[in-house]
């Protein structure tokens, strides 16, 4: 497993007012491409690496964006954390397992938020409801959880079979696929498609595509059976302008709602796409749980494009460290057994 690495807020210059009066007015002259079918085209491989912490630093209170001087003292202090860390690499070799050379959580653009969260205005997470779940596991984690199959992201309830680890662990669900996507350390890309009445958004991390059936707004929509559930739940679209809109529901109740905390049971997920120049997409999400969370969460995560392609994630394939996991375990009951 990596070694964890504290996320930094993103640290490109702006100057408040001015820049982002600019950048609206760019974004508003901004011409978006059509599809043939006169759809606008969202069409790519996207990048949504950010250093910008989810949550908001307390110190921030309900401002959204950083000052041109908290942006340099953060630069100041990234220069000498690097400074650092490569003294120490030289040193200590692969201690430091995945060193900065992996990570992909530099931010991407000139505007810097405090926080991706930007609903509670406080821009943290709102208080669990009475009795949900705090939390179902962590990276390390032991023996958390009860019974199959294992909800946790990692960690797990026992070593008799790749069923007691957690999702994640397993390469299954999780990590930043979502649903929501969310920035994460590594392969923070996905890849959308679209046809007349079709969008599929293509993660890169446990390469998974949720097909969207697009109509002409929700009151469109068809119902669904409440037995037909899954670990990404069934999405549903429509054009609401040149945003394309994801509506997200019926997930099985077996994962988290969000991050660790909750089941996804009753989780209804919102997801806004749109493309405010040539090289930029606006991820905006909004997730309700009345069974997890006191109030709603929304979240803003701009996308890069990338002159790329998407290759295969094969971790479930190629899992070598489940394979170990067990074997470690079969070989620690053979020493017991032995004294």
């Amino acid at each position: 497993m990596f070694k964890a690495r504290t996320l930094l807020i993103s640290v490109g210059l702006v100057t408040l007012g001015g820049t982002l009066t600019q950048l609206a007015a760019a974004a508003e002259d901004y011409e978006v491409p059509r599809t043939e079918w006169g759809q606008p085209d969202l069409q790519g491989v996207w990048n949504f690496s950010s250093d910008v912490p989810m949550q908001r630093p307390e110190q921030y209170g309900e401002r959204q964006f950083l000052t041109a001087e908290e942006i340099d003292e953060i630069r100041a202090r990234q220069a000498a954390r690097d400074a650092a860390s490569d003294s120490a690499l030289a040193i200590t070799g692969v201690d430091e397992s995945y060193n900065d050379f992996w990570v992909e959580n530099a931010g991407i653009g000139d505007i810097v938020r405090t926080s991706h969260i930007v609903y509670p205005p406080d821009g943290r997470l709102p208080a669990l409801v009475e009795g949900a779940i705090a939390s179902q596991g962590v990276y390390g984690g032991g023996t958390t959880g009860e019974s199959r199959p294992v909800r946790i992201g990692a960690g797990g309830i026992g070593t008799d079979g790749p069923e007691d680890r957690g999702l994640s662990e397993r390469c299954l669900v999780g990590f930043n696929a979502g649903p929501p996507f969310v920035p994460s350390l590594y392969n923070n890309n996905v890849q959308l498609f679209q046809s007349r009445n079709t969008a599929v958004i293509f993660t890169e991390m446990i390469h998974d595509a949720r097909i969207v059936p697009l109509y002409d707004s929700p009151e469109d929509f068809p119902e669904l059976n409440e037995d037909l559930t899954s670990w990404t739940g069934r999405s549903q679209g429509y054009w609401d302008g040149d945003t394309l809109v994801v509506v997200t529901d019926h997930f099985n109740g077996l994962a988290a709602s969000f991050g660790s905390s909750g089941t996804s049971a009753e989780k209804v997920l919102t997801e806004r796409f749109t493309r405010v120049s040539y090289d930029t997409v606006n991820y905006e999400w909004t997730l309700e749980d009345a069974a997890t969370y006191t109030d709603k969460i929304s979240a803003i995560v701009p996308m890069t494009k990338v002159a790329g392609q998407i290759y295969e994630y094969a971790c479930h394939e190629g899992n070598y460290g489940m394979v170990n996991i067990l074997r470690g375990a079969r070989m620690e009951e053979k020493r017991q057994a032995a004294e």
